[in-house]
């Protein structure tokens, strides 16, 4: 048995146990601690570190084809202007891509002419000036491509592009991709003439342009405000010529 002397002892022994312990316990609790405030500290940088930049497409203007043509004149500051998209709003000159276009559109026969991608167009600056690619392809049975047809599709740099389903059928079709620049100009002097006199396309055809914007993802203010397309500032309405062609959906 354990005498009455024995617990004084037994319960210094204890007291002294527990005063090892808490001093253990309070460093791991300060440990602990800051070891939280670093994790906080690190989770904050991280998601400041992974902040990115969002892009949006920002769509300025539609409008509606009415015919395609070439100047009737000279454009002031736009010597290249070969070739133009006629809208009911504006009028969109081809600078570069517009003699390769012409070309294709003057030389190929116009029922086997079709578009192969949106008219759809990136304004960088909003300051008047365009650029994108036009894709056109030509088909028609095999056995009436001649020598000519060949010789002008290696000219204009033409990639075929036979489809499974032209196969089936006999036919053989050719590919254009031509980059493209221009200008926005106001609506063409001559359009109600154009509108009475030239017959309406196969198909409607639409143009639009766009624009891209940059923020970050932090940015919580929404989207930006909607900008309208921006003509030259030098931009005068003028007549076209146009071509007597018809286009064709794909």
């Amino acid at each position: 048995m354990t005498s009455q002397s024995d617990y004084p002892h037994k319960i210094n022994s204890r007291y002294s146990t527990l005063n090892q312990i808490r001093p253990k316990a309070l460093v791991t609790g300060t440990m602990l601690a800051s070891m939280l405030a670093m994790s906080g500290c690190a989770t904050s940088s991280l998601l400041e570190s992974n902040d990115h930049i969002i892009t949006t497409k920002q769509t300025l203007s539609e409008d509606q084809v009415i015919a395609f043509g070439r100047p009737a004149q000279a454009l002031p500051k736009t010597p290249n202007a070969t070739m133009v998209i006629v809208g009911e709003k504006n009028s969109y000159v081809l600078t570069q891509g517009g003699t390769e276009m012409t070309s294709l559109l003057s030389n190929l026969t116009q029922k086997n002419i079709h578009v192969d991608n949106d008219m759809n167009f990136y304004v960088p600056n909003n300051d008047g000036h365009f650029q994108g690619e036009m894709k056109l392809s030509y088909a028609k049975l095999k056995d009436e491509f001649g020598r000519s047809d060949y010789q002008f599709f290696l000219q204009n740099n033409a990639r075929e592009c036979t489809s499974a389903s032209d196969q089936r059928i006999g036919a053989q079709r050719f590919c254009f991709n031509v980059p493209v620049k221009g200008a926005i100009y106001p609506q063409v002097s001559n359009l109600s003439l154009i509108q009475s006199n030239y017959r309406a396309l196969t198909k409607p055809y639409t143009v639009s342009f766009y624009t891209q914007t940059q923020q970050k993802n932090t940015n919580r203010h929404g989207p930006n405000s909607a900008q309208k397309l921006v003509l030259l500032p030098f931009a005068l309405a003028f007549d076209v010529v146009t071509f007597p062609l018809q286009l064709l959906d794909n």
